[in-house]
């Protein structure tokens, strides 16, 4: 059985994050959707409403994500979390692409929350396990649309299967390896946060995420919440 789990050492840096989790299985990712079209379009003319004349580095939900980049030693402002260059994306007026329905709804739930939220293809995870773990020097990661594999600086917060780096600087950017396509259908979610910030949001978007694949799909689904005292699920 696989797990998706939290390194100690990310506690030591972050003690208050925590992680939402919901893993689906069953998912038709290979017919459009046009209710998770919709749902997607909804949120993004809703947080362009939201948001009218407000800076997104400035916007508290944001903010969260920002002063943690610079606890952890990343500079926010070079390297944007995905959350913040979603909402900047979307305010800026950029057309927003339909990609498939496992990455639409987790947009559209990523914009309406204003959380970062990760979809992982489970069958994909060659480590067998998805971590959340500071990098090693064994660790290698393919950015995303290329071939040729990077190293990573020791010590940088990221996601994990084996040796392969999914997501490089905790939640900045995914890797070409194992990314969602039409044949996905079984995933793992992951929505971090924060204790005593936004985990009631993190909460929140777990279930209405679960709720909407649930409903959409008949799939199998199931949600965890992950923090310091409790640190793994199984996937």
């Amino acid at each position: 059985m696989s797990i998706f789990g939290i390194a100690k050492e990310v506690f030591d840096l972050l003690p208050e994050a925590c992680f939402g989790v919901v893993v689906a299985k069953g998912i038709d990712n290979k017919s459009e959707n046009d209710q998770i079209g919709q749902l997607l379009m909804d949120e993004v003319k809703a947080v362009c409403a939201r948001m009218e004349g407000i800076n997104v580095k400035q916007y508290e939900p944001v903010v969260y994500y920002r002063e943690a980049f610079q606890k952890i030693g990343i500079n926010p402002n070079r390297y944007a979390n995905s959350v913040e260059a979603l909402t900047k994306r979307v305010t800026n007026g950029t057309p927003f692409p339909r990609i498939n329905n496992i990455v639409d709804i987790g947009n559209a739930m990523s914009i309406k929350y204003v959380l970062p939220m990760g979809a992982h293809d489970i069958d994909k995870l060659s480590g067998g396990d998805l971590m959340v773990r500071l990098a090693t020097s064994e660790d290698t990661f393919i950015p995303f649309g290329e071939t040729e594999a990077e190293s990573v600086p020791e010590g940088e917060m990221v996601y994990a299967t084996g040796s392969q780096i999914k997501t490089r600087r905790w939640i900045w950017r995914q890797s070409e390896v194992g990314k969602i396509d039409e044949n996905s259908c079984n995933v793992v979610f992951p929505i971090d946060g924060f204790l005593g910030k936004n985990d009631d949001k993190v909460k929140a978007a777990a279930e209405e995420l679960a709720k909407h694949l649930e409903e959409l799909f008949g799939c199998q689904v199931k949600t965890d919440f992950l923090t310091s005292e409790k640190t793994v699920c199984e996937l």
